[in-house]
């Protein structure tokens, strides 16, 4: 058979119907037998699955895609799928990305165990109590300047001897230093013997004798001048004999740290001829950043260990903090003074440790310097008591001046975390609290100090909550993918946490008196508020008597000189916060009666008018919007003016608040609480 005869559609050739079908259907068996084959295996699949043969894992999958369900990894989020499966990037599980987010409540996620392993996350405890910030560097000893001098010459001459004749020689005070020759000096002796002389044999005459004593006693004077000493006066005086050679004495001890002249030179009055160093104290060199220098004070406490004294601790005081930061190094210089048995020489390197016993807000507390007296120029110089110092004659000044505590209390507390607890954004600060097992809670937090590892904690967070420390970034995207605040937009929760929780607290009261007119003002303001009170709990608008009453009693006792200056502030805010109280409608009257009510309450704690007679009582409500439902009243039955008949007996008695003096003691059994609002007319 020849090739052309093979292929049906050739021209040599013509094929028939027949053998069409027959090259149709041979061709097309095998595509045929294939999809007959896949039928037949859907087939039994299914009835392997209604027999529970097979998961309906297919079927599952498909019900997933139908219902949209988004998956997604724990430690990855930007990976986001629409079926099950593992992370591309760490091979983890995925999970629903409604389960990596557990809707528990509008600030709050759930991590699962695992994803608590894989992620490592770490919680710690908010600790309360006595913190210590500790600065640590490296410094130079160096010569007290206060303590260092100059011997030079008073007149021109020639040194002829020069007693500490070299560099390093101990000398004390009064000890002789060099014998200085000059002619000039010779004349002037011989000029102060001749003066004496004639003062000796002038007469009787008044006007010779006086001026014979005032020539005697300027060339006296001009001796002085020319650096001999009393002593030395007093033997030429004696002995009526000038001498042409001085001899030069120290006026200060120490070390000759320099020595400037030799024997044989010739000087002029002021050329220095020694200089010397009273090493008996030296200064502590130290450089510090701006944000470490402002936190020290003149007299705080130092630790230093010298290179060449090691393991032994040295305490020094600071003397010096210098007001202005270096423009190349950006540090502050700070000047430490300490004591020296003479094994500290100048020119040692010396490792610096600063303790620094901080308060909340970074106070500063020192027990050895609480209500002692210091020296302005030599801060190892305290007393008890006012007085002198001893070095440089200084009078003390109060240890209170640069900023330490009157009295020697205990150290404040101070609540702090670990800092890796804090996420910082811009202005924003959070930290994830761990409210119960799993659940972290988004807690905007108000910073004090940041210290090395630890940073102080203002508002936010109490003591022994359980703080996440490691993988807060993870949580952190998780309230992020459930819409949930998170650091980048925390707006929701900060808002919720200025929302007060709980009664006003008023600590330290003490109500005191007030009488005069600025008392019969005080009295007009309180009774003002009580008509307020009084309309709001009726249902009733405050009435334009009342609201203008409130206002200009408020405006005068701001402006009465008589009126405790601490309260000023309180009736400051009563009086901008009542003067359009009448123009509002019932509903933002009642808002705006809530931060006038917070004024009162605080000034009803402070001050009260000396003709008062009824004690008022401060109530509290807890359902008020916002927080912070607290108000005064005359008398022990409660009326809520934050929601009047709607819930007229919803609230709590605090305590009661005394015409003068201090509270008895709180008695909670005469709170009046209500867990159920009562309804509109029930009252």
């Amino acid at each position: 058979m020849s090739a052309a005869s093979s292929i049906p559609n050739s021209p040599q050739s013509q094929p028939s119907l027949k053998d069409r079908l027959f090259w149709i259907g041979k061709k097309l068996l095998p595509v045929g037998l294939f999809l007959l084959g896949v039928v037949a295996l859907i087939v039994v699949v299914g009835l392997a699955q209604r027999l529970g043969l097979l998961p309906a894992a297919a079927g599952t999958m498909a019900t997933a895609a139908k219902s949209g369900a988004i998956y997604t990894c724990p430690m990855h989020p930007q990976i986001r799928q629409p079926s099950p499966g593992r992370c591309p990037i760490c091979g983890m599980e995925l999970v629903p990305a409604s389960s990596a987010a557990a809707d528990l409540d509008e600030f709050s996620v759930k991590i699962e165990p695992a994803q608590r392993r894989l992620a490592n996350i770490l919680t710690a405890k908010v600790v309360s109590g006595p913190l210590d910030a500790t600065l640590q560097t490296v410094g130079a000893i160096a010569v007290d300047e206060s303590r260092q001098a100059t011997i030079a010459s008073y007149i021109d001459g020639r040194l002829e001897r020069l007693f500490a004749d070299y560099t390093g020689v101990e000398i004390k005070k009064g000890d002789h230093l060099a014998v200085l020759y000059s002619p000039q000096l010779f004349g002037a002796q011989v000029e102060y013997i001749e003066a004496r002389r004639a003062l000796a044999a002038a007469g009787g005459l008044a006007a010779v004798r006086q001026a014979q004593e005032s020539l005697a006693a300027n060339t006296r004077q001009r001796l002085r001048e020319f650096g001999m000493t009393d002593d030395q006066l007093a033997e030429l005086e004696r002995s009526g004999n000038a001498q042409s050679r001085l001899t030069i004495y120290a006026h200060q001890g120490g070390t000759v740290v320099e020595k400037l002249a030799v024997e044989g030179n010739y000087v002029k009055a002021g050329d220095p001829i020694y200089r010397i160093a009273e090493l008996s104290t030296v200064w502590l060199m130290l450089k510090l950043f701006p944000e470490d220098a402002t936190r020290i004070r003149f007299g705080q406490k130092v630790e230093a260990v010298v290179q060449s004294l090691p393991g032994e601790k040295l305490i020094g005081r600071v003397a010096f903090i210098d007001p202005t930061v270096d423009p190349k190094t950006r540090t502050v210089g700070v000047r430490v003074e300490l004591l020296n048995d003479g094994r500290l020489r100048p020119g040692d390197y010396a490792e610096a440790l600063i303790t620094l016993p901080i308060g909340p807000k970074g106070n500063v507390f020192d027990a050895d310097l609480a209500g002692k007296w210091i020296s302005p120029m030599h801060p190892q110089i305290i007393r008890d008591d006012p007085g002198q110092c001893p070095i440089c004659g200084m009078d003390l000044v109060p240890t209170s001046r640069y900023g330490f505590v009157n009295e020697p209390t205990p150290q404040k507390a101070s609540l702090y975390v670990p800092r890796p607890a804090v996420l910082m954004a811009g202005g924003n600060s959070v930290v994830y609290v761990e409210a119960k097992l799993g659940v972290f809670e988004i807690r905007p937090v108000t910073l004090g100090p940041i210290l090395r590892d630890k940073i102080v904690i203002l508002e936010g967070l109490k003591a022994d909550e359980e703080v996440a420390t490691a993988g807060n970034f993870l949580i952190d995207s998780q309230m992020q993918l459930a819409g949930k605040p998170s650091l980048i937009d925390p707006l929701r929760a900060i808002a919720r946490s200025k929302e007060r929780k709980g009664p006003l607290v008023l600590e330290n009261i003490a109500v005191a008196s007030v009488g005069g007119d600025t008392g019969k003002n005080l009295e007009d303001l309180y009774a003002a508020y009580f008509q307020v009170q009084q309309a709001l709990a009726s249902d009733k608008k405050p009435t334009a008597r009342a609201a203008q009453s409130i206002h200009e009693s408020s405006a005068k006792l701001a402006e009465d000189p008589a009126f405790p200056v601490a309260a000023k502030k309180l009736v400051q805010e009563v009086a901008a916060k009542s003067e359009h109280l009448h123009h509002m409608d019932l509903a933002e009257a009642r808002k705006g009666f809530k931060p006038i009510s917070h004024a009162i309450v605080t000034l009803a704690s402070q001050v009260r008018s000396e003709s008062a007679q009824s004690p008022f009582t401060h109530f509290y409500c807890p359902m008020v919007p916002g927080g912070g439902g607290d108000w005064l009243q005359t008398d022990d039955r409660l009326l809520n003016p934050y929601f009047g008949s709607e819930m007229l007996r919803c609230g709590e008695k605090v305590q009661m608040f005394p015409t003068q003096g201090k509270p008895e003691i709180k008695d909670d059994s005469h709170k009046q609480r209500q867990a159920t609002p009562v309804k509109k007319g029930d009252a």
